[in-house]
């Protein structure tokens, strides 16, 4: 369900071509400025309560100056919008993003509560599929929504008002776009609107007598009136001299004349990023305020494409000239702060993004700005999540659902949003029950709020409760949840989104674990080459693709194969993040492992070491990734026949669990095997086998263990039992591992 109009975020979303732009400006500023007449505010109507303005009004192109991803912005603006405007016209029927703005709109259940404004053409203007050249409404405009999310062959009846000649007029057609937004008949508001009139003349009026009489006294407050005027429009220069400037520097920007300038007969979003960044260094040196926010935008912009190192100038210059700027407002200073956060903790500078959050915390702690300092929070939870402090995130993210609550309202999508990731905070802890009721509750407040329709944020919940449902080992729930939400997705999102990547990454970790290896592979490679659509060969996240499908191909037995691909997820890794990242640090481990597995030591070793170095910097000492590596560090170690070092490093792994709160989890029977394998091979062969069969025992009854490292703990075994020669076990352990082989 849509928000009702007070509300909402935006009071109406307006949707038009670019050919029609002059009528989108008249129609923003004429809703942005209206004065709702006093006798109608906070009546209510069936939009809801009638506020006293109609701002904020979203129109793309204004708005969309800042925004990180079309597809999502656009949804996130539709699903917070009361209303849809539609600027009707042949170049809006024709317009295929007018058209997926309405349906989106309608699949959100807001079908009546779309308004027309004919700017040019015919409505219905030819008979059968109302294609013809002068036809001003979108197919989405004339055609209802079907059951299925998919436009009908049910004729729509839209609502609407006409600019036209001889028709409505300006004037009465804006009334009657104000009067459906509000909910109020429009003979009634029109009456209302000469009546104010007519009060504004007399209030003239009555000021020209009143002004024959003035007194010496008035004169003087007349005066003091004046100054404080000229003051106003001395500022109201400045601002609107800032706006011109802003303007005239984003049209010049994206006004594309001299195709030489571009690699070809295109251009591409890279290349605007960068022209943006040398032009804002060099044309607005003399107005920081407006530099210091486009800096801070294309900062932002080279962040979401992984662009990490053209970014952090950027936002670090941003930062700099707010900090200069004498009265800059709190929640402006505590974006720059929050945007390198971000791009530090991306980079896994964890000490930095700390202090950063820290300091925009401290700024907004007592201030009205609520909304802010939640984002603050949340912003230093996804630090500290990434960083393995998974109790120091989860109070945090309660406080983000506080004050989503206090500042939002209970049942709304921002609340809805604060839910889920403290669910999501309790799956990271492994406190999966309470998990499962945080973001079930997510699920069916956004059930409640969107009811029957689609939406992003709807079809976002679903994924993670799947996720959820795949770690309890419930995949029958979770592959419904997750055909549910890519069902959604698709249909919101198109063919080709990051959303869907993920999802198609999600279901072949799904398959994967049910050992529907071809399937897995398919979705996997799905994944992987919707990455590379988006965002190119050189990406984080293309990066994370290669090494998913490695994975797979891996348990298929195509082990170079594998090897290469992890190889070339490393490549893309040092190339985007640097060499000082968590990603790096998790590929050479994975690549470290496996070149231990066949054999290739010294790399492995290599590889292992570096890895292990980067995971100590950046995660805490009982973190599982941490831990698991310094098992594949002592296994190569033991393969090298590097036994000293190997032991060291098993003893202090094996000691440090055994007194740690992790005494009896899986990662402990692994440390204790691989100690009583060091043992095994130093001749305490008595100690070594206690050891190692405690290990395997405990590994193979508990099913939430990953295969793999059961498998090995069962390998120790048999090597342990051909050292000392006793054959019968060896024969009895080789069938035993041959079926669980064969089994996983």
């Amino acid at each position: 369900m849509l928000p009702r109009l007070p509300d909402a975020k935006y009071k109406a979303f307006i949707s038009y071509s670019h050919a029609d732009e002059k009528w989108a400006k008249w129609l923003h500023k004429s809703l942005e400025t209206y004065v709702v007449h006093k006798r109608l505010v906070g009546l209510e109507t069936e939009a809801g309560t009638v506020p006293a303005k109609l701002a904020p009004v979203f129109r793309d192109r204004d708005e969309l100056a800042s925004a990180t991803d079309l597809s999502s912005t656009i949804n996130q603006a539709l699903a917070q919008s009361s209303a849809l405007l539609v600027i009707c016209s042949p170049s809006s029927a024709k317009s295929h993003w007018v058209n997926e703005e309405i349906l989106a709109f309608k699949r959100m259940g807001g079908e009546h509560r779309i308004f027309c404004l004919i700017a040019a053409g015919e409505p219905y203007a030819s008979s059968g599929d109302g294609s013809g050249p002068e036809e001003c409404f979108p197919a989405a405009v004339r055609y209802q929504l079907g059951e299925d999310g998919e436009l009908s062959s049910n004729e729509a009846e839209p609502i609407a008002s006409d600019v036209r000649p001889g028709k409505d007029g300006r004037e009465n057609a804006k009334l009657k776009l104000i009067a459906g937004l509000l909910g109020v008949g429009f003979d009634d508001l029109r009456q209302r609107e000469a009546q104010r009139r007519q009060r504004r003349m007399a209030l003239i009026a009555s000021a020209s007598v009143a002004g024959m009489v003035v007194t010496s006294g008035l004169a003087a407050a007349a005066l003091l009136a004046r100054n404080e005027a000229e003051e106003q429009r001395r500022i109201a220069i400045v601002e609107a001299e800032k706006a011109r400037q802003t303007t005239d520097f984003l049209v010049q920007l994206f006004s594309v004349s001299d195709p030489g300038e571009a690699r070809g007969n295109t251009i591409t979003a890279r290349e605007i990023l960068d022209k943006a960044a040398r032009r804002i260094e060099n044309e607005l040196a003399n107005q920081p305020e407006i530099q210091a926010a486009l800096t801070g935008t294309i900062g932002e912009v080279y962040t979401s494409l992984g662009l990490y190192q053209q970014a952090i100038p950027l936002l670090e210059t941003s930062l700099q000239n707010r900090r200069a700027l004498e009265g800059i407002s709190t929640p402006e200073l505590t974006e720059s702060l929050n945007r390198i956060a971000h791009v530090a903790t991306e980079q896994a500078e964890y000490p930095r993004a700390e202090q950063l959050y820290l300091e925009s915390i401290e700024l907004l702690q007592g201030s009205a700005a609520k909304d802010e300092l939640a984002e603050s929070y949340a912003g230093l939870a996804e630090l500290y999540f990434r960083m393995g402090k998974y109790e120091k995130a989860q109070p945090l993210l309660q406080d983000v659902l506080s004050l989503r609550a206090q500042f939002f309202g209970p049942e709304t999508p921002e609340v809805a949003d604060a839910t889920e990731e403290l669910g999501l905070s309790h799956f990271d802890l492994g406190n999966l029950e309470e998990a499962e009721k945080l973001l079930t509750q997510a699920l069916n407040l956004r059930r409640k709020i969107y009811r029957d329709s689609i939406h992003p944020d709807l079809a976002e919940n679903l994924n993670n409760l799947a996720s959820l449902y795949y770690r309890q080992g419930e995949l029958e729930k979770a592959r419904d949840l997750f055909t549910e939400s890519l069902t959604m997705s698709r249909k919101l999102l198109g063919d080709v989104h990051p959303d869907l990547a993920g999802i198609y990454n999600n279901l072949a970790f799904l398959h994967h674990d049910r050992q529907e290896l071809e399937t897995a592979e398919t979705m996997y490679r799905e994944a992987l080459n919707q990455q590379q659509k988006i965002y190119g060969e050189e990406h984080p996240k293309v990066a994370r693709s290669y090494n998913n499908l490695a994975y797979l191909v891996h348990d298929r037995g195509q082990e170079q194969q594998a090897l290469e691909m992890v190889e070339k997820a490393l490549q893309i890794a040092r190339a985007t993040l640097g060499e000082h990242h968590k990603d790096v640090a998790t590929y050479s481990a994975t690549l470290g492992r496996w070149l231990g597995d066949s054999g290739n030591y010294a790399r492995s070793i290599a590889l292992l070491r570096e890895s292990l170095q980067l995971k100590s910097e950046f995660l805490e000492d009982e973190h599982p990734s941490l831990l698991v590596t310094k098992f594949d560090l002592t296994e190569s170690l033991l393969g090298a026949e590097e036994l000293d070092e190997a032991q060291q490093l098993a003893y202090a792994t094996y000691n440090f669990l055994l007194n740690s709160q992790n005494s009896e989890s899986w990662l402990a029977l692994t440390a204790e095997g691989l100690y009583g394998e060091l043992l095994s091979r130093t001749g305490q062969l008595e100690q070594g086998e206690s050891l190692l069969l405690d290990s395997y025992t405990g590994l193979s009854k508990d099913e939430s263990v990953r295969p793999v490292f059961v498998k090995k703990a069962l390998q120790r075994l048999v090597a342990h039992y051909r050292r000392t020669g006793v054959d019968t076990k060896v024969k009895e352990l080789e069938a035993e591992l041959l079926a669980f082989s064969d089994a996983h």
